[in-house]
């Protein structure tokens, strides 16, 4: 199986690492004019200047907002460890007997503060300072150093786990800032630039270009990443992602990687989601996010076609809680959002960012595809009570004794797939895992009996022994799968 990793990029040890690099000269050859109408075949002509001048250049940037980027060093508990003395009965002869005789060996014992390095970046000159919430959250200790060697004991004024955005503050006046652009402005293939402190190595820089916008990662349901190539590495948490006018549009949070380095893909928190988290934060302590309360999928083109659609996209709705704010307003499983309030919905990631941003309480008129037929309908946002995604929830209440996370089957499903019922498997693990199930397989039965929900399924698991047989459709061919409960 291919495994793929997201890692945080903030908690990391200073390395040392030498890099040298080689630049090849450029020679053009000038042509007597005399001897010009001789030339015949065109004469490949070497780089000019001009031709260097059109690569970016970073210096200016780099040079007014360097000051503005800071390195953020944490402390935090670890698990309980000691040292003790020597080991007992160890020879003096031995090898570590002075290394144990000077420093002991680690056992059980009393806690040892834990360590990390991340990076941020001043927004306000009396010191209030962006970066991640990975990078403080839990921190016992949060110590900030500027490029001018100063240091400060930071206080953490506010934490969003679920935006990954932090914002602490120190006790300065005066300081350099950045400028905040907007992200939404961000275009696929510009240039940008990232400063940071990748493993403790202050203010390095990096290069690279958009490579997508509006990424959504797996449990980072409220932000529209913006990927890039730009080099990120532990370290660089927390750190601002720069356009080429010097404006922040990200902030640098995550990368994906198999080995814990960078491997060609890093994503950025986008400046506009993360002033929004900032604002509230200041002024309430805490973020509040809007809710609906229904479950949404992504419409393929099958989908599409079976929901007279003219292209796929949307949101599609298969199910709705009861009395949320969505069932309140009529909303039904089988409708397609297709705008929200001023924004079209072109996939079903962007709802739950643009419900989450919306003030609990606001009215807002959505316009969803019924049965071929468009209509507007009007929703009294709800306040979300959990960091949970209310827009784009899983079922999961019967992954514990199964391993299956599932959800209704929508009407339009159902008339494709030919069945009246069923439970669609989104997550999988443990015995049903081990006995091969797969996102995407429709269960059908549980020995013999119909399921139509998710507490129903979990109704049946209860009763059952130690074996079940579970009916499960996948693709157009149905089958029996014997599952061990243990």
């Amino acid at each position: 199986m291919r495994e793929q990793v997201l890692k945080r990029t903030a908690i990391g040890a200073a390395l040392v690492a030498a890099l040298a690099s080689g630049y090849p000269l450029l020679h053009t050859s000038p042509i007597n004019p005399a001897h010009a109408t001789v030339v015949t075949t065109p004469v490949p002509v070497a780089p000019t200047a001009s031709t260097a001048a059109a690569l970016p250049d970073f210096t200016g940037l780099v040079a007014a907002n360097g000051p503005a980027v800071v390195n953020i060093t944490v402390t935090q508990k670890a698990e309980k460890t000691a040292f003790e003395g020597m080991p007992q009965g160890m020879d003096p002869n031995d090898p570590f007997y002075q290394f144990f005789r000077r420093f002991g060996m680690p056992t059980p014992g009393n806690p040892q503060p834990a360590h990390g390095l991340g990076s941020g970046f001043i927004v306000s000159p009396d010191g209030l300072i962006l970066t991640n919430a990975h990078v403080v959250a839990d921190a016992t200790e949060v110590t900030v150093k500027l490029t001018d060697k100063r240091e400060f004991r930071a206080k953490v004024v506010g934490v969003d786990r679920p935006t990954d955005v932090a914002v602490i503050r120190i006790d300065a006046k005066d300081l350099p800032t950045v400028k905040l652009g907007d992200s939404n402005q961000v275009k696929v293939g510009e240039w940008v630039v990232a400063i940071g402190s990748p493993y403790g190595f202050e203010n390095t820089v990096t290069s690279g270009i958009v490579s997508a916008k509006a990424r959504t990662l797996p449990d980072e349901t409220y932000v529209p990443f913006l990927q890039t190539d730009v080099a990120v590495n532990p370290g660089n948490s927390g750190g601002p992602l720069f356009n080429m006018r010097g404006e922040v549009v990200g902030i640098n949070s995550q990368i994906y990687s198999r080995s814990g380095g960078y491997q060609g893909l890093s994503f950025a928190v986008p400046i506009d989601v993360a002033v929004q988290v900032k604002d509230q934060l200041l002024k309430h302590g805490t973020v509040t996010r809007g809710r609906l309360g229904v479950t949404i999928q992504d419409v393929n083109q099958a989908l599409a076609d079976s929901f007279g659609l003219k292209q796929p996209g949307g949101a599609l709705v298969s199910a709705v809680e009861k009395d949320s704010p969505a069932a309140k307003a009529g909303i039904e499983p089988g409708d397609v959002i297709t705008r929200y309030g001023d924004t079209t919905i072109t996939s079903s990631s962007q709802l739950p960012v643009v419900v989450a941003g919306t003030t609990p309480g606001k009215r807002v008129p959505i316009e969803v595809v019924r049965k071929g037929n468009t209509r507007s309908i009007d929703v009294a946002v709800g306040e979300l009570k959990s960091a949970k995604a209310a827009s784009a929830a899983t079922d999961a209440a019967s992954q514990g004794k199964l391993g299956v996370a599932v959800r209704p089957l929508a009407a339009a499903e159902q008339q494709q797939l030919g069945v009246k019922s069923g439970l669609v498997v989104e997550q999988v693990s443990g015995p049903a895992a081990r006995a091969g199930l797969q996102p995407g397989d429709v269960i059908l039965s549980l020995n013999g009996t119909p399921v139509t929900s998710a507490d129903q399924l979990k109704g049946l698991l209860t009763k059952a022994g130690k074996h079940v047989a579970l009916l499960v459709q996948r693709e157009d061919m149905k089958t029996f799968v014997p599952i061990d409960l243990g």
